[in-house]
């Protein structure tokens, strides 16, 4: 039982880091859209719409072909978190176009904090002392690559703290869901009532997107839906303050795209933020791993 405990955990690692990967793509192809690199910077609201447009027809397709069958899904509980998400990642594209990307991605990474408090009700999770150590070494590093100044506090900023809310909230939801539905189902849902609210809000905001616009839409979309599936597998595999610590390599991955991307070359202040980071999140997967080793 303890092997195939660790087995979990180690499985729940690799797909919250992946999906952290894409995640980070996702900020930077958004922060690409909104702007004049090829054509006309797009709405934040159209932006999160083509996010919704590929991932459902990437999902939908996925589930005709291997003809997914589906148990009776608690809408309500659908609806809450889609529109979590959909705030979520609206108001952090929106924050992405206003504030420098590695400042709202930082501020975002309140989420695991804030998934951190809302698990402990919800989902009547304990939340171990190592595990809340954890998560602070990684909101410390946080901290340190946003360079806390007066500046930050800007409507930018307040879009990604609230961002940062609604997908800590959105993040225990799914995994309350996982514990009754699929995974396909439960993008599926997702992305439909996604695509749904974002095209009646975006109808006001639509201009004629260029052809490379359009491939940058339909990578977001893509990249998003691995995100997602990615992040329901390792909340199926582990506890989601387990989980949490993890995304915090988000961090690392926006670095190496905004320098392949921009050529914005990380400082020793960076180094530092990313090397606390990368201490939090090493010290609760060995602590978690090493523990279930010894229940033999």
């Amino acid at each position: 039982m303890s092997s195939e405990q660790n087995q979990n955990l180690q499985t729940a690692i690799i797909f919250i880091v992946t999906g952290s990967a894409f995640g980070a793509a996702c900020n930077i192809l958004a922060k690409i859209a909104q702007s004049d690199l090829f054509g006309e910077p797009l709405h934040p609201l159209q932006v999160s719409h083509g996010r919704f447009l590929f991932a459902f027809l990437t999902i939908s397709s996925f589930a005709i072909v291997k003809r997914q069958k589906f148990t009776k899904p608690n809408l309500p509980l659908h609806a809450f978190r889609t529109f979590c998400g959909y705030s979520g990642i609206s108001l952090m594209f929106a924050a992405t176009a206003l504030i420098p990307i590695s400042d709202a991605t930082a501020l975002g990474f309140l989420n695991p904090i804030f998934g951190l408090f809302f698990a402990i009700p919800i989902l009547k999770e304990k939340i171990g002392k190592l595990r809340w150590l954890a998560t602070v070494i990684g909101f410390i590093g946080a901290m340190i690559l946003i360079r806390p100044s007066n500046s930050t506090f800007e409507p930018g900023a307040i879009f990604a703290l609230i961002a940062a809310l609604s997908i800590g909230l959105e993040l225990v939801l799914i995994k309350f869901l996982t514990k009754k539905e699929k995974p396909v189902q439960i993008l599926l849902i997702n992305n439909a009532i996604g695509l749904t609210i974002s095209t009646v809000v975006m109808l006001n905001f639509w201009a004629p997107p260029t052809m490379m616009q359009w491939v940058i839409l339909a990578g977001i979309g893509i990249f998003m839906i691995t995100t997602q599936t990615c992040n329901i597998y390792a909340l199926r595999n582990a506890d989601a303050s387990f989980i949490v610590p993890f995304t915090f390599s988000n961090l690392i991955f926006v670095s190496i795209y905004d320098y392949l991307v921009f050529s914005s070359y990380p400082d020793y202040i960076s180094i530092i933020g990313a090397t606390v980071i990368l201490s939090g999140v090493g010290l609760i997967a060995w602590h978690e791993i090493k523990k279930h080793k010894k229940i033999v």
